[in-house]
């Protein structure tokens, strides 16, 4: 089992367009502000309701992180964009993108990326709103394991935080002729805010079951928080490169969308 949702309980936490911004750092004069970073530190999960219903806030801001030439297409920013006005009751939806240096590592763990947030993330919950971090890495997952063809797309590792593994999306794409850096890109992202939105019983609970179920570490059987409905977006194999690869040429290209079982449990967790 390949999960990756949280490591920690407590830590460190903006992809879309209404308002697109694009810089290399913040200024220092940002940083005498006390921000409540608490909010954001949470388990993955825990802010579902928050991202999917208007009750506590109205607004979304998404700060999207990436080393310099491994900035997303815009494609994907404007196609994530619908995909979350379609499945959350959120319209006012800001993304800021921000270039950062490579940190020059080969690969890189959860603890790596988390430490990098912490130095580099701006955006935080604010009044009526509500931010995700989303860090487009250079490096793959220190988890990868090439022997097995097993690469790691994306993850999620706290409530308003993920990483993308670009170097590994882009390779991913440039592997089939049907795919497009576009395309991974988007079903990668799609998949990753599912779990941010609670899906599959990770933070709501589930109307119909259909958690699928794996062995883990210690060999038990357990549910993984993914769907056990072939086809849907939340399946497991979307957060790596041959189950995505698979999955995007048995649809020609198109990006998965979410079952109706996953459709159900956002719509009960205040989705639209």
């Amino acid at each position: 089992m390949k999960l990756k949702y949280v490591y920690l309980a407590v830590a460190a936490v903006a992809i879309i367009i209404s308002c697109s911004k694009d810089s290399s750092g913040g200024s220092a004069s940002e940083e005498s502000v006390v921000i409540n970073k608490t909010p954001n530190l949470q388990g993955t999960g825990d802010s579902a309701n928050d991202l999917l219903s208007n009750d506590s806030y109205t607004k979304l801001l998404i700060e999207i992180a990436y080393v310099t030439g491994f900035r997303p297409a815009q494609q994907t920013i404007s196609d994530v964009e619908e995909y979350l006005k379609e499945v959350t009751f959120k319209q006012d939806i800001e993304v800021i993108l921000k270039e950062l240096p490579s940190p020059n590592e080969e690969t890189l763990t959860l603890k790596e990326i988390d430490d990098l947030e912490k130095k580099n993330r701006t955006a935080y919950n604010d009044g009526n709103t509500i931010a995700v971090y989303i860090y487009f890495a250079d490096a793959p997952a220190d988890s990868d394991d090439p022997d097995s063809n097993l690469a790691t797309l994306g993850a999620v590792y706290r409530n308003t935080s993920m990483v993308i593994y670009e170097r590994t999306v882009r390779k991913l794409a440039n592997s089939s002729i049907l795919i497009t850096v576009a395309t991974a890109e988007t079903a990668t992202m799609h998949h990753e805010f599912g779990h941010l939105f609670g899906l599959v019983n990770l933070g709501g609970n589930m109307v119909n079951p259909h958690e699928s179920q794996s062995e883990n570490s210690a060999g038990v059987i357990e549910g993984d928080s993914h769907c056990d409905i072939d086809g849907c977006l939340m399946e497991a194999a979307l957060e790596f490169g041959r189950g995505m690869k698979k999955m995007l040429t048995a649809k020609n290209g198109a990006v998965p969308e979410l079952d109706a079982e996953c459709r159900r449990d956002l719509q009960a967790n205040g989705g639209r």
